[in-house]
């Protein structure tokens, strides 16, 4: 299957709210999608980008994205990459996209000085843990937890 991993576009940001919607669904979250687009528009269109988020196109549809940040570990006093989102449609999966986008991740990280790079996915994500092994990644069980405000 022919794809390629670019930069997102601002026209492709109702179809990324879209890809969240689906990508909370598959991770059993809620996701409200109203006000969205605007809140992505602002967060990676800005001038000193918040987020930044690409997507794995193939032919006119987009087939998934991955989003990531930059952030700094006390511990390692460096900066790290942190995968926030990282999600294919179902049947764009077990394609070796996924390795594909570690390594647009990998080259990312090494451009921007980073340590290594940090994610997490649900304990019931059998399949993408499967993977993440396969591609040489370490995982640590901790529970996230979150206030909202």
């Amino acid at each position: 299957m022919d794809y390629i991993i670019r930069k997102l576009e601002e026209k492709d940001l109702a179809t990324l709210v879209e890809l969240c919607q689906n990508h909370a669904e598959y991770e059993q979250a809620t996701y409200k999608s109203i006000g969205k687009e605007k809140q992505l528009k602002n967060a990676i269109f800005s001038q000193n980008p918040k987020l930044y988020c690409y997507v794995i196109e193939s032919g006119t549809e987009l087939a998934g994205y991955f989003s990531f940040t930059f952030d700094f570990s006390t511990w390692d006093a460096q900066t790290f990459l942190y995968l926030d989102c990282l999600y294919l449609e179902p049947n764009f999966r077990g394609l070796k996209i996924g390795e594909q986008v570690f390594e647009k991740l990998k080259h990312i990280g090494q451009e921007n000085n980073c340590v290594n790079i940090q994610w997490q996915t649900p304990t019931f994500n059998e399949r993408a843990i499967k993977f993440y092994n396969k591609i040489g990644a370490t995982g640590k069980d901790k529970r996230r937890f979150f206030i909202d405000l």
